[in-house]
């Protein structure tokens, strides 16, 4: 038999320009890609089933663009080098990442590469607006082949299939058709990909789509209105087979793991491995009102959920309307987080700024609030984006509306449109006020104080969580979810269009930003430390209460 053929496939899931137009990358990211672990997952379901034929080895390689450096040239310099093929699938494409995975794609499009680029940007477009945006019609103009929906029940073989024959299509369309997850290939990645994350995140999904109808979100749009979920067997799958390569700890990505008709089951799963001795760990996305269903909080502590994130999104009850977001009832918001804090949890609030209703007086008064009366314990705050995909978005469009062209700016931390009432310089300015008022050493003091006073043993995790969402914002003016450990930047790698600097003054200017970082960073790590310790060694800690951790029931 003759030697086999090789065909490349390079899974890239990009990450976007920072201010200076520079990659964001780090040495070690903190959020895995869910989407990429799914394109791993799915390629290498279409290896092993050998689409292109007995004759055709498929070989992958699997890049997160957020901790390693992309260099086309020298990738496809050894795989050509063999006189191989490739096709470049730019994976999980947000917004704000579509103008770096443009950059991308032109470099191997140069190169001989054909490319295929999908995720919520394309998929958010192609769903919601009567005609293809600008940057679509200009990917489809440089030859990029656009997928839409989902890429489960084989659908990626039509891609590689047509790549291998150069007959890629100029569009992949599947958001009429949503597959079922059951039995899907499982998502999963490579150790060495995972090691890249900070503390060896996995993640996978188990259900996608959402009953509600909230318009700012794009899930609904896209991934469709009514649930659809993996089986617990599914779950065992995933479990088993990270734990081979010794990964412990997930992201489960679901937008709200507590409508998962299957949750009672999974976690029931997820138990029964724990027993077996496999240390489960793991972050959950979840609804507020999740503690009204019967023994849901005691069943996801004992499957090893001690990270939990909820969208309180707004207490202003003027904006609850709005956004159609009547399910957060705002009397309950207490109750709902101490039903958690019973149990050791770290509570994560997601809340945005720059509804129609808010005003900047308002939105610093909700925070006292909030820091008064809700025992959260991390806050992300984000301006309303009204990004491609979402019902927003559709009605800026058809009104006409401004929205900044800048696509890398959709990342839920820049101002993209105008505000009914506030000026842009009062927005920008309230956004910097809203994390320096949530994040004073004050606070944080007291954030501490609640958690030991409620037995939690989450010491040193939210202790490294309020150092990584205070400083990340501060520091580097990103979230801490898009954040990590050690900044990366390449001279050469900056945005199309901008000048390259002067090696001189960049290799200076990072050294000297990368020890300021390091050295606050470290200064503030240590002054909660100092606080941490104060607490622990006050003989009445337990004694501590304030107005968040008396349930409302009892006042």
């Amino acid at each position: 038999m003759g030697k086999k053929e090789k065909y490349h496939l390079i899974i890239i899931r990009p990450t976007r320009y920072d201010d200076d137009g520079y990659p964001l990358q780090w040495r070690k990211s903190l959020m895995p890609s869910n989407t990429l672990a799914c394109l791993y997952g799915l390629t290498s379901d279409c290896r092993d089933r050998k689409i292109l034929g007995d004759n055709v080895a498929i070989v992958l390689h699997v890049i997160d663009e957020s901790n390693t450096r992309v260099q086309p040239k020298k990738l496809v310099r050894n795989i050509k080098g063999e006189g191989e093929r490739a096709l470049l699938l730019l994976a999980g494409v947000q917004t704000n990442q579509f103008p770096r995975a443009l950059d991308l794609a032109r470099q191997f499009l140069a190169l001989g590469v054909p490319v295929s680029l999908g995720g919520f940007h394309v998929s958010g477009c192609l769903a919601m607006l009567p005609d293809l945006p600008a940057e679509l019609r200009t990917a489809q103009e440089m030859g990029i082949s656009l997928f839409a929906g989902e890429a489960e029940s084989q659908r990626l073989d039509n891609v590689i299939m047509d790549a291998y024959l150069g007959k890629l299509q100029p569009v992949y369309n599947f958001l009429g058709d949503l597959p079922d997850l059951v039995e899907q290939p499982i998502p999963h990645l490579p150790a060495e990909i995972v090691n890249r994350n900070y503390s060896a995140y996995g993640s996978f999904d188990l259900g996608r789509g959402c009953p509600f109808q909230c318009s700012f979100c794009t899930i609904i749009n896209v991934q469709g209105r009514k649930s659809r979920f993996r089986s617990p067997d599914d779950l065992e799958k995933i479990i088993r087979a990270n734990h081979k390569l010794g990964i412990h700890r997930f992201f489960l990505t679901d937008d709200n793991f507590s409508r998962n008709a299957n949750w009672a089951a999974c976690l029931d799963r997820l138990i029964a491995l724990r027993r077996e001795g496999i240390k489960i760990r793991i972050q959950a996305q979840l609804d507020t009102v999740c503690h009204r269903i019967p023994g849901f909080i005691e069943k996801c502590v004992e499957a090893g959920v001690d990270n939990i994130f909820i969208g309180i999104e707004t207490i202003n009850s003027d904006n609850l309307g709005t956004i159609n977001k009547g399910q957060n009832n705002i009397g309950e918001y207490r109750n709902a987080l101490l039903a958690w804090k019973k149990f050791p949890i770290v509570i994560c609030a997601g809340y945005i700024l720059g509804f129609p209703a808010d005003t900047k007086e308002s939105i610093l008064r909700d925070i006292e609030t909030i820091k008064r009366e809700l025992p959260i314990d991390i806050i992300h705050f984000s301006h309303l984006t009204p990004l491609p995909g979402s019902e927003d978005h559709r009605k800026l469009i058809a009104e006409g509306a401004w929205i900044d062209p800048d696509l890398n700016k959709f990342d839920l931390s820049h101002r993209v449109t105008k505000h009914p009432e506030m000026s842009a310089a009062d927005i920008d300015d309230l956004f910097k006020k809203a994390w320096d008022s949530f994040y004073t050493f004050e606070h944080m003091e007291t954030i501490l104080k609640r958690m030991v006073a409620l037995g939690s043993n989450k010491k040193l995790s939210t202790v490294n969580r309020l150092l990584m969402y205070r400083e990340s914002h501060r520091l580097r003016g990103v979230c801490a979810l898009e954040g990590g450990l050690f900044r990366l930047k390449y001279r050469m790698d900056r945005r199309q269009g901008l000048q390259v600097e002067n090696p001189i003054a960049f290799h200076l200017k990072f050294a000297w930003e990368s020890l300021y970082v390091a050295s606050v960073s470290c200064a503030t790590y240590f002054r909660l430390r100092r606080i941490l310790k104060s607490i622990w060694t006050d003989p009445r800690r337990f004694e501590y209460t304030d107005a968040a951790i008396v349930s409302s029931t009892t006042k």
